[in-house]
């Protein structure tokens, strides 16, 4: 570009001094008395014309022209671009029975369908920590599943030994990513939660789902106990809760009365933590925190429920749901994603209304605690990598979200399908009260 701006000036130099040169042939031409002028008339043709036939400058410009082209940036490419898809991988997760089978027919859709003839073979491992452990031992080898179900701490967990792969070249690729309509598309707080600041912000899984903890009451029981609507305080939880221990429901298909009933969690934990203003990581130190004043307060006030005899601790597995499908128990917390298992435990025992709020919080509004297992890839090959990837771009896109959104109850994790879902929440009016609760979520650590 700097040789046309050159020759061009050289360019207007040379007709500047071609057009002065005219001017000073056209005064001797006037004056014919001086004859002795007429050598300046044969410098009209000697003196600037060869200059003007400077045309190798023309050429220059010309040759520059391609040049021009070239400047055009390209795309560098990504470290999978030339990588062919596996054909055989699998797929380690915890779902079962109605989730299971709809899981079941997303994979096999993927498999008939998909243009790299990629098989995927999704295998139950049991619940989370039983594939925990199971991948413990065979991380950095052969052996690992291509896409494992991980709650974001045990992904953390294993990338300790660096055996995970980060997703950010996949994601990004020109040729195997989304597009940036795409990734606007995700709810942000579900699209950011697998990023790892402590890992270089390496993304160490991808969200097919989410869910809430939420707070569960027997809205006849607290009609029954005078209370116009739950709690949305601690004082009035621990009011409602004292007075349902001292009053049976009446509709109650067991013995027993209990107001509240606590199963030891980290999402337990951390949610009554949010609900009185805190956290359980402290981002300026990068480490996880469980002695915050809200977090004392937050245990102080349960213990308190406890001493009261309104609480107890949950001692069997889902012991909390079945009684309060009984009528026995007011109160639980637990994932939005249970909703239809509480549905049956109602249906099949007291058969009340019962619906589902938020933790009662200290806080201005509530702060709810939004979770949810990701699904991720442990380093393997890059051929197995790539193909794990296109059925994790597959199982979250638009389309399979809504099918996964309505078969697993869970929330899906892209706006465009919560949109969609209008016929589902006049038919799930439960399931609508927990995912408008979403506006106050905040992801757990």
């Amino acid at each position: 570009m700097r040789n046309k701006f050159k020759f061009l000036f050289v360019l207007l130099l040379i007709v500047a001094l071609a057009f002065t040169a005219c001017k000073q042939v056209e005064e001797p031409v006037v004056e014919e008395p001086v004859v002795a002028e007429e050598p300046a008339v044969e410098e009209e043709t000697v003196v600037e014309e060869p200059a003007e036939v400077e045309e190798p400058a023309e050429e220059e410009a010309v040759v520059e022209e391609p040049a021009e082209e070239e400047v055009v940036e390209e795309v560098a490419a990504g470290p999978y671009d030339d990588i062919v898809p596996a054909q055989n991988i699998v797929f380690w997760h915890q779902h079962s029975g109605a989730r299971e089978e709809s899981l079941q027919e997303i994979v096999a859709t993927f498999n008939e369908t998909n243009e790299w003839g990629i098989t995927v073979t999704a295998e139950n491992q049991g619940g989370y920590g039983d594939i925990f452990n199971k991948m413990l031992p065979i991380l950095n080898t052969a052996d690992v599943p291509d896409i494992v179900v991980a709650y974001q701490n045990q992904t953390a967990t294993y990338q300790l030994a660096d055996s995970m792969t980060d997703l950010n070249p996949l994601v990004s690729s020109a040729k195997w990513g989304l597009t940036d309509e795409e990734i606007a598309d995700f709810f942000p707080g579900f699209y950011n939660q697998d990023v790892f600041p402590t890992f270089d912000s390496q993304r160490l899984g991808f969200p097919p789902n989410r869910s809430m903890e939420v707070m569960y009451y027997n809205m006849d029981w607290i009609e029954e106990l005078g209370f116009d609507g739950p709690p949305t305080t601690p004082a009035e939880f621990k009011e409602m809760a004292c007075a349902a221990t001292a009053n049976p429901f009446s509709g109650a298909t067991a013995e027993g009365s209990m107001g509240y009933k606590l199963s030891i969690d980290a999402s337990r934990f951390a949610s009554w933590t949010f609900a009185f203003g805190g956290d359980v990581f402290d981002y300026d130190n990068d480490e996880y925190s469980y002695n915050s004043d809200a977090a004392v307060e937050a245990m102080n006030f349960l213990q308190d429920l406890f001493n009261e005899g309104c609480a107890q601790l949950v001692t069997e597995s889902y012991g909390d749901q079945t009684d309060f499908g009984n009528g026995t128990l007011l109160f639980t917390v637990g994932s939005s994603s249970g909703i239809p298992y509480y549905e049956s435990a109602v249906a099949d025992g007291a058969a009340f209304d019962f619906s589902v709020a938020a933790i009662p919080h200290t806080t201005p509004e509530p702060v709810m605690n939004i979770y949810g297992a990701s699904v991720s890839v442990p380093k393997s090959t890059p051929e197995r990598e790539l193909a794990a990837w296109l059925f994790i771009k597959y199982y979250t896109s638009t389309e399979v979200q809504a099918k996964w959104a309505i078969a697993s109850n869970y929330f899906p994790v892209r706006l465009s399908v919560a949109e969609g879902l209008g016929d589902y929440f006049i038919e799930n009016p439960i399931y609508k009260a927990a995912f408008d609760m979403l506006e106050y979520g905040v992801g757990e650590p």
